[in-house]
């Protein structure tokens, strides 16, 4: 099959979460099952990639607020995988892909629309005809809005959609005066089209009018539903089950592998687990933590210091948990107030909790490979991607019971344990979960078989690949089905 696949941001070449961890690795497993994959996204100023090539324009897009003119330009990954990046530089040309100094840009509306339809563009200017529009998250709702009211493009005006929700938190709802600024029919500002508590969301658009709708885990699929997790959707959501179902993403093993990563200072497997101790004396040692503390167990955390995350839950608790005979390993950035407070606790306790802020990808696989555990108390979390590396490199993760954590973790309670799970969000729950990690490292032959065990989990794309193959397919068949009718 042909798909025409659109994300804000995609891995290597733009990153700030896990969309583009997916963006970048479910085209290349479905490529590798045989479909066809172009993938859009912006061109943004931190894409530096030198293989990236000119692939046409310019070309220019009407709207209420002006034209715009733009270009493409292309990568090609592998058979069957090619990436066409929108360049707009007024629009992407930005220190940031969404926000700047923790606040977003004003004209975010304008950037993403222009985006949504410039990606449906570009398929038309380099001859793509998809059978599927694969959309993620707020920033592409509106080409779902452009896809059901009958796009224009020849090419695309058969084409079914699906729009994956990577974040419901993240809604993309703005002021109703865009709604005359982007040209957008009033007629769709209602309770079952764009409008959210007298606002137009494009997060709302994607739900309303794609054809198939998917979350990144089967846990979040349900949370998503409720009213503790629908963030004022759930209602919408409900209505709308019968086309919902959640997927788990996967992990990159091409990247994510103890027996194979070159950013560590020895490798190792589960059958020869040996190197990890040599790592975990590396991550001491950057963390400017004491040689001695080798022998105590190294809990890392590794992620966006932000609410969703459990950073305000793990900044209660770090004074009672460095109490204990541990240290904690921190690699983060986000906002501002909770990087302040990590650096003040690391100065406090300055021998037993180390903390970068930042993001470092050789520093992030050396934590994940020389934590003995690692730490996600995440206050939601719909898949995550932490914990299966964390698993992978033999670090045993100590997760809330929420999303795809709780999908992906089985505790130490039940058979074939991997991990330690908890569930109310309080520091005293959290507290027990880290002291049942104490014990597991006290007992060394239990904690190998632990560890053994989660590092032979298979979380890879290829079954995702499936399942979302099945749902294009399912599409296919529908499309195929409506044509095939008289009249």
């Amino acid at each position: 099959m042909r798909v025409l696949f659109l994300a804000s941001e995609v891995a290597p070449f733009s990153k700030t979460g896990g969309l583009a961890d997916v963006a970048g690795a479910l085209p290349k497993a479905l490529s590798k099952r045989g479909h066809e994959l172009l993938v859009v996204t912006p061109l943004y100023s931190q894409v530096k990639d030198k293989a990236i090539q000119p692939a046409g324009g310019p070309f220019t897009l009407r709207f209420p607020f002006g034209e715009v003119e733009g270009w493409l330009r292309q990568a090609q990954l592998g058979r069957g995988h090619r990436v066409l990046f929108v360049d707009q530089p007024a629009f992407f040309q930005r220190p940031g892909l969404y926000q700047e100094d923790n606040r977003d840009y004003p004209d975010n509306h304008r950037r993403f629309a222009y985006f949504s339809i410039a990606a449906l563009a570009a398929a038309e200017l380099v001859k793509f005809t998809p059978e599927v529009v694969h959309l993620n998250d707020w920033q592409t709702g509106l080409a779902a809005v452009a896809l059901a009211r009958g796009y224009q493009g020849t090419r695309l005006s058969s084409a079914r959609s699906v729009f994956t929700i990577h974040n419901l938190a993240y809604q993309g709802a703005f002021p109703k005066l865009v709604m005359d600024e982007l040209g957008l029919p009033w007629e769709l500002f209602n309770p079952e089209g764009l409008e959210f508590y007298d606002r137009p969301s494009f997060l709302k658009a994607g739900i309303a009018f794609a054809d198939a709708l998917t979350t990144v885990s089967r846990r979040y699929a349900e949370e998503i539903q409720t009213a503790e997790g629908g963030w004022g959707l759930e209602g919408f959501l409900r209505d709308r089950r019968h086309k919902l179902r959640g997927i788990l993403n996967g992990a990159d093993y091409s990247e994510w592998d103890p027996q194979a990563d070159p950013y560590l200072p020895a490798r190792f497997s589960p059958k020869d687990l040996s190197g990890k101790e040599q790592c975990k004396k590396k991550l001491l040692e950057r963390f400017g933590l004491p040689a001695a503390a080798v022998a105590s167990p190294a809990f890392g955390l590794v992620g966006r210091l932000a609410d969703q995350k459990g950073i305000d839950l793990l900044l209660y608790s770090l004074p009672r948990l460095l109490e204990r005979e541990l240290t904690v390993t921190v690699l983060g950035s986000g906002e501002a107030r909770y990087e302040q407070a990590l650096r003040q606790l690391a100065a406090r306790y300055p021998r037993k909790l180390g903390v970068k802020i930042g993001f470092d990808p050789a520093l992030a696989h050396l934590l994940e490979a020389g934590s003995d555990f690692f730490l996600m108390p995440s206050r939601y979390e719909p898949c995550g991607l932490n914990q299966m590396y964390s698993l992978r490199y033999g670090a045993v993760p100590v997760v809330r019971r929420v999303g795809g954590l709780d999908d992906t973790v089985v505790d130490l309670k039940e058979k074939g344990a991997t991990g330690i799970k908890f569930g109310d969000y309080q520091p005293t729950a959290f507290l027990e979960a880290v002291d049942r990690a104490l014990g597991l490292y006290r007992d060394r032959r239990k904690l190998g078989e632990v560890r053994r065990r989660g590092m032979a989990e298979d979380f890879s794309w290829e079954a995702a690949a499936k399942q979302y193959e099945e749902i294009y397919q399912s599409l296919a068949a529908r499309e195929g089905e409506k044509m095939a009718k008289p009249g």
